[in-house]
């Protein structure tokens, strides 16, 4: 069965859709800046934060990005019992609901759009918006859905980003992943959507198809990934088995990237593992921040711009190479064809994803 994914839309301190998004990105435009008494000591702290002046930030992100959905879709499947929308995110409204922030967002959800069921909501720290797509995929696959809408969303609140801060992960300067002289990560927040179908008559833009996708766990540690790359390569592998594709297949691969120094150089250990150092790569983080249960729906989005335009983006930040193991980091942006892109997750916990998405 094929699946397809399109539909895409995303709303990021860089645009308040996909196509102004990639604009940014092509114009070598990162929406990270300086903040001034941010953080828990009242430090002044690089972030990446979307323009809109609302208390309730995250409901309205969700709104907003669902709302440019509409135009990509035949909308008739919203309401539709053969639709699930699955809700990727780590926190999503803590600043405002600390005991129920998802529950109250997923049954707004359900009453604004007319669900026919309630969302489903996969948090499993930063590999949620892989897994979230991987599991529409899954669901259409079994049979039980013929339409999946995975959407995004994460915004910075005092609670994620004091916990960055205690974690000595927040770099004091615009992130630099994969750089020699990475400090950590820059917090972000967005909120994208993209619409998993077996059906290509739902679209109102040509689709792009999904191939397969996977998840492993390595259980290395609270927060650290495995030193070996372990999780990711064993996720990697599950992946292009299951695509029956090998390395020389891929034309490009949206990496995790966070700058942390533990994360970059797990994950160029694991490419190396994989045969994989010499195709193209980038970090998306550069530009939009580390956006959490934001980044791997977000990240694919683009993805599929890049596939649309057969451009691939530079990875913002890389000024030398910081890892042990050579990776093509690209330092320019490079017209070329591009048919099939390797999207990575990890996070804490030891946790692993991937997928791969092509063109038909």
């Amino acid at each position: 069965m094929k699946i397809f994914i399109g539909a895409e839309n995303a709303i990021t301190p860089l645009g308040n859709s996909v196509e102004e998004n990639f604009q940014s990105l092509c114009d070598g435009v990162s929406g990270i800046r300086l903040y001034k008494n941010a953080g828990f000591n009242k430090e002044d702290v690089y972030l990446s934060k979307t323009s809109f002046d609302t208390e309730h930030l995250f409901q309205t992100l969700l709104e907003n990005c669902l709302e440019g959905l509409k135009s990509r879709i035949d909308t008739s499947i919203i309401k539709s019992p053969k639709t699930i929308l699955i809700l990727s995110t780590t926190k999503a409204d803590v600043q405002n609901h600390l005991v129920d922030a998802i529950e109250i967002s997923t049954a707004k959800l359900k009453e604004q759009l007319e669900l026919f069921q309630p969302p489903i909501v996969v948090c499993n720290a930063c590999t949620s918006g892989l897994q979230a797509i991987n599991l529409a995929a899954d669901f259409i696959t079994a049979g039980l859905y013929e339409h999946a809408i995975v959407v995004g969303c994460d915004v910075i609140s005092d609670f994620i980003l004091y916990g960055f801060q205690s974690l000595f992960a927040i770099s004091n300067e615009p992130c630099k992943p994969f750089s020699e002289h990475r400090k950590g990560l820059t917090l972000g927040e967005a909120c994208a959507v993209v619409v998993l179908s077996k059906s290509e008559a739902v679209y109102q833009q040509t689709p792009m198809q999904y191939i397969a996708g996977s998840s492993s766990n390595d259980a290395n540690h609270i927060s650290g990934p495995s030193r070996t790359g372990e999780g990711l390569y064993r996720s990697v592998v599950k992946t292009l088995a299951a695509a029956q594709m090998n390395s020389n297949d891929i034309d490009f691969i949206s990496a995790h990237g966070t700058a942390t120094v533990y994360n970059d150089e797990m994950e160029s250990i694991a490419f190396d593992r994989l045969a994989m150092n010499n195709i193209p790569l980038n970090s998306f983080k550069g530009y939009f921040g580390h956006t959490l249960g934001a980044a791997g729906v977000l990240e694919t989005v683009i993805c599929m711009q890049s596939l649309r335009k057969n451009l691939l983006i530079k990875s913002m930040g890389y000024t030398e190479p910081g890892t042990s193991k050579a990776l093509d980091l690209l330092i320019e942006n490079k017209h070329t064809d591009v048919n099939t892109i390797l999207k990575t997750a990890s996070g804490f916990g030891g946790a692993n994803a991937s997928l791969i998405i092509s063109k038909r």
